[in-house]
């Protein structure tokens, strides 16, 4: 009986390998794909499976394209197109940007956000547009001073922290995380006693999984064996992350804020939305419809929650990483940065917000350090209808990744595009000098670009540029036991942000002549 059964599996595994075989050679007569490898009949590219990372993708998009920017790819019964050069781009994120505009949904996307309620994975729509309006105006706003205060003010401490520590080495890393920890926290929820080393735990647990191959994606049927053993991962991610969230929730709940007090955060805004829609509900039938179409649920807010904490907390932490970083591996670039705050700012003060805009070479080095780490490597898209790019043929819901990173690198576009050079964006002299990180030089996408770019990226810059200003200015700094600055490792690591391999560990000493204090 047994050998009846396999036989018929084996029989309709072949039968549908030439169903796929014949129908993949009937669409292409037809019409033109992206290019790409030669497909496998049924399992398509899956063989290429490993290469899904930005260098992989990149790698491929260099051997098996045009030259154009399009990569197609069929992993199972899912096709992708990666897009890796500015031209098309700007093709999809801009003048194609509405079908560009929603996002895929993975297995672990839809678990993780409490089936896509967030903001960051939510399809375009009222929905998401009223949830990106809310944080724009309560979180990332130059106008919420409580934002720009909680920076300021942590650095402040990261800094006083870091001088207790003068002459030993320091875990730059790890403290660079734990001020993006209590930036985010204090910002969006009036306090940073939530987190503890679990959290920091939770949120790279996070980044991993939401960048993780899993099978199930791609064979759908395959879902239920859990393969990849990521299900039990994905649930005791959520799980653990629920304990903290609901803790917030909960202490917002039990002690309110008056909608007049200047303390209130993103938390107590969404909750008295929730709430208004609640009372709004046994009086007006009509009106809460309405505000029950937008979808903002306890769900929503745990999901929006959950965006700020690993959006915020792991992208701004690992940006201000690979600077320092980058310095300590080009101490004639850290010497360029040094001299320029001491001749700005003095050696008998620390650095005021009034100090950056007048920063510049600081400036090109916090681009150049985005251009080679953007925050999110590989942007994930999804179309929404079908569409023609650049002459090829591009189905709806296929799953699009711009490699921002490849972008960042494009040799037609940069010269010594893997170089960390930040006089390229000198005005007058780089040949980069007229690139602006705000979307409108797709060349220089760092933040993304149309209606899904990064919400957070002034207030995320604003952390940057700060803590990297102090921490160069009151501290020099040397690589521990001798090492030199060739033997600095600049490996990554791989998930749907890419922070460093290993943590970077270095020697503060202190550098000002005025005391250093909160």
């Amino acid at each position: 009986m047994n050998w009846i059964l396999t036989f018929v599996l084996l029989s309709l595994l072949f039968l549908l390998a030439l169903l796929s075989l014949f129908l993949n050679r009937l669409q292409k007569s037809h019409i033109s794909l992206p290019p790409g490898p030669l497909p496998l009949p049924l399992i398509g590219h899956m063989l290429l499976a490993s290469q899904m990372t930005h260098r992989g993708l990149t790698y491929l998009a260099d051997h098996f394209t045009d030259g154009r920017g399009l990569l197609g790819l069929r992993l199972g019964h899912l096709n992708t197109l990666t897009i890796s050069t500015p031209p098309m781009a700007k093709q999809a994120l801009q003048i194609h940007d509405v079908v560009f505009s929603n996002r895929p949904a993975s297995i672990a996307i839809t678990y993780l956000t409490y089936n896509r309620a967030d903001m960051a994975f939510a399809h375009y729509g009222p929905t998401w547009r009223h949830m990106r309006k809310l944080c724009v105006t309560k979180l990332f706003s130059h106008r919420h001073k409580n934002s720009w205060f909680s920076v300021r003010r942590e650095v402040s401490s990261t800094v006083v922290a870091i001088a207790n520590c003068s002459g030993r080495p320091v875990c730059i890393g790890e403290m660079i995380f734990s001020l993006a920890k209590s930036i985010i926290f204090s910002a969006a929820f009036g306090s940073h006693s939530h987190g503890n080393e679990d959290l920091i735990g939770i949120i790279q647990e996070f980044s991993k999984l939401f960048g993780a191959f899993n099978i199930g994606d791609f064979f759908p049927w395959l879902r239920w064996l859990d393969l990849n053993g990521l299900n039990k991962r994905l649930k005791k991610a959520r799980l653990e992350l629920d304990y903290f969230i609901d803790k917030i929730i909960e202490e917002h709940r039990e002690n309110p804020k008056a909608k007049d007090d200047v303390n209130r955060d993103m938390v107590d805004e969404m909750l008295d939305f929730l709430e208004d829609t609640e009372v709004i509900a046994k009086s007006n039938f009509g009106q809460a419809e309405e505000l029950k179409n937008l979808g903002l649920t306890r769900d929503n807010i745990k999901a929006i929650i959950m965006d700020i904490m690993f959006g915020g907390i792991e992208t701004v932490a690992s940006a201000i990483e690979w600077a320092m970083a980058e310095l300590m591996s080009c101490p004639n670039e850290r010497h360029k940065v040094q001299t320029e705050l001491a001749e700005v700012v003095g050696l008998h003060r620390r650095v005021e917000e009034s100090d950056l805009d007048k920063l510049t070479y600081l400036n090109y080095v916090v681009k150049e350090t985005l251009r080679l780490h953007p925050p999110i490597p590989l942007a994930p898209h999804e179309t929404a209808d079908d569409i023609i790019l650049d002459g090829r043929f591009v189905s709806a819901r296929t799953r699009v990744m711009i490699n921002i990173w490849a972008i960042g690198r494009s040799k037609s576009a940069w010269k010594d595009p893997d170089a960390f050079r930040p006089s390229r964006f000198a005005i007058g002299e780089g040949e980069a000098a007229h690139r602006d990180f705000r979307g409108s030089s797709f060349e220089f996408i760092p933040f993304g670009a149309g209606r899904r770019s990064c919400p957070g990226m002034q207030l995320g810059l604003y952390a940057m540029e700060l803590a990297l200003a102090e921490l160069l200015h009151c501290f020099d700094w040397e690589l521990p036991d001798g090492m030199s600055s060739s033997e600095l490792s600049m490996e990554d690591s791989f998930g749907l942000t890419v922070p460093r391999a290993f943590r970077l560990v270095a020697v503060p000493t202190l550098r000002l002549s005025c005391p250093l204090e909160v």
